[in-house]
């Protein structure tokens, strides 16, 4: 076989590969300006294979001098290093706009193609023409194209090198292919100026060699992709999962633990929008509205945006971050950060069960205490009732007897009818009693597995409070000195029912901390602290343990051992915060303790 058919087949070769890497990066739905810039390079290098192909099958069948193809061939030679320089910078920037600037890099290239198309007239490119370099002469305008061609290349080779090595590492595969692709082409033309005996078919294989190499990056080892090979397998391995997007929502890429996490299918998501059919099933279309809307905001103000969704198939719930990713005030891409927060609602859905069940067996075991206060309330007046009917009774058949007897005077009926009267106003007040606690009991028992705001002013808060405390202070021999440093009719909105609650829970614990010791005084004192109501409930017994006081409000603690569940103090706590958006507090020592509930006013 003649060297010359193996240039043919050599030739043909590369001019079907080019060709074929042409297609698959014009097929790409990203119409980046990486892609169009690397089209750009290919297709000079197709023009330079088919014009030395051309020249190797018809200038002898033709009787045609080589040197007229090679003026088809350097339409594709003056203008591939520009074709080079543009995809490095478009591939180092990612997002590349062509500016009026660029134009001037095609200057040179035009005059020397015009150069070369007149050489028969000057003779300054080519004086004397042959396809072996050894019997070339050149011209002086060959060395000023051949010095702009190789500036122009080294640059594009530098900014090569310089972003692949800063982005993956230089021994990475894409940096040993981009560096070897770019150095091929430079060495065999460098050498040939040298004067080193070689054939012009040797450049467009050497670039198509170069050309592979690119591919093989891209094709093989994602070279175009925002994230490096190098670090694929670590984000492989975090627990968020994340989709890089470009400016036209493309997804670029993602990890595997996105796939995980969602309901997403991985051949479906590379270079797709993010916003099509497969995130359309899998995402409702308002989030989908507001992801969007937030990547737009985030490339005009560089920062961290979020968002709570849940995905529509599957129960999953995330967490999205958004951040748009700049270099030198170019857009690299937008990252969307999905983190997985399924279990943290579920858990917090399990600790608002947990917490309304606890919540309704205090309200429970209240009412209990409640049921029990209200029946010790009313049972004296009930047998007082019972007495004075039992007195009117008698004094009803006494003035029957007296009736037609003479010994019975006036003054006799009136004794009468006076302690009937009395008997009758006995029994008045000990009704007015009793319709005063039916009263105050009334909205304590109706709401008390409700949360009823409404506005109340402080005497009947303590109204209540005396009369639901009043059997237990009774019974304990101790007594409740009320004190309100205020108006009394100052008005607080809220759930009265849950703060008698609470001071009802904070009056017993004071009880039980004097151990059954009789003649005993607990303090009640109302009082305004700026813009603040301040309830105190103020003891003298023996004071709080150290290991309680760290916990008090923290967890369900008692004092009381078994007789005690933890739960009071923990959950006045928790009411009067989420109730009135107030605080509970305490000062404790050997003489006593006092709780402070601190309350805003309207």
């Amino acid at each position: 076989m003649t060297s010359s058919t193996l240039y043919t087949v050599a030739l043909s070769i590369c001019s079907i590969l080019l060709s074929i890497i042409l297609a698959i990066t014009l097929s790409s739905r990203q119409k980046k300006s990486v892609n169009i810039t690397f089209s750009f390079v290919i297709i000079c290098l197709i023009v330079c294979c088919l014009g030395q192909l051309a020249s190797l099958l018809f200038a002898k069948k033709w009787n045609i001098e080589p040197v007229y193809f090679d003026y088809f061939v350097y339409i594709g030679t003056c203008f591939l290093p520009v074709a080079f320089l543009l995809f490095s910078i478009a591939f180092s920037k990612t997002r590349f706009k062509f500016k009026k600037k660029y134009l001037l890099l095609f200057i040179l290239p035009i005059i020397s193609l015009l150069v070369i198309w007149t050489n028969d007239l000057h003779r300054w490119f080519y004086v004397k023409y042959s396809v072996y370099t050894a019997g070339t002469t050149f011209g002086f305008y060959f060395y000023i194209h051949s010095v702009y061609s190789y500036l122009l290349l080294f640059i594009a080779l530098v900014y090569l090198i310089r972003y692949t090595i800063k982005n993956a590492g230089f021994f990475s595969k894409q940096s040993l292919l981009i560096l070897l692709g770019s150095l091929i082409p430079i060495c065999i033309n460098f050498v040939g100026l040298l004067g080193v005996p070689m054939t012009i078919y040797l450049t467009p294989i050497s670039f198509t060699v170069s050309v592979l190499f690119f591919a093989l990056a891209i094709l093989k080892f994602k070279f175009l992709s925002l994230t490096p090979i190098a670090l694929q397998a670590i984000v492989d391995r975090i627990s968020d999962g994340y989709i890089v997007v470009d400016e036209d929502f493309y997804i670029i890429d993602f990890n595997k633990t996105f796939i995980t996490l969602s309901n997403f299918h991985e051949e479906k998501l590379r270079n797709t929008n993010f916003f099509n059919k497969e995130a359309q099933q899998n995402i409702s279309q308002k989030d989908l509205t507001v992801i969007k809307d937030l990547i737009i905001k985030s490339r005009k103000n560089p920062k961290t945006y979020s968002l709570q969704l849940k995905l529509l198939n599957i129960d999953k719930y995330f967490v999205v971050e958004i951040t748009s990713i700049f270099s030198d005030n170019y857009l690299l891409g937008t990252l969307i950060l999905f983190k997985d927060v399924t279990q943290h609602i579920h858990d917090l859905e399990q600790i608002q069960n947990n917490q309304n069940l606890l919540m309704q067996r205090e309200r429970l075991a209240s009412l209990g205490q409640l049921i029990g206060g209200i029946a010790h309330n009313l049972k004296t007046p009930i047998m007082s009732i019972s007495g004075a009917a039992e007195g009117l009774t008698d004094l009803i058949k006494e003035y029957d007897t007296s009736i037609g007897d003479p010994e019975v005077t006036n003054a006799d009926h009136h004794d009468i009818a006076k302690d009937m009267t009395d008997w009758v106003d006995k029994i008045k007040s000990y009704t007015e009693y009793m319709s005063d606690v039916i009263t105050a009991v009334k909205g304590q028992a109706v709401t008390l597995s409700e949360n009823d705001n409404i506005t109340f002013d402080l005497d009947e808060l303590v109204k209540r409070v005396d009369i639901l405390m009043k059997h237990e202070l009774k019974n304990a021999l101790v007594h409740l000195n009320v004190k309100i440093n205020i108006n009394k009719h100052t008005t607080l909105q809220g759930d009265i029912t849950s703060l008698v609650q609470v001071i009802n829970n904070m009056l017993s614990n004071s009880i039980q901390s004097y151990g059954g010791e009789p003649n005993k005084t607990i303090d009640l004192i109302i009082d305004k602290k700026e813009k603040n109501i301040v309830i105190a409930v103020k003891d003298y017994g023996p004071g709080l343990p150290k290991e309680v006081q760290d916990k008090l409000f923290k967890e369900m603690i008692t004092t009381k051992g078994k007789n005690g569940t933890g739960l009071g103090l923990f959950m006045s706590y928790s009411t009067i915060r989420a109730h009135f958006n107030g605080n509970i507090t305490f000062n404790t020592s050997s003489e006593g303790t006092t709780f402070y509930i601190t309350i805003p006013m309207n």
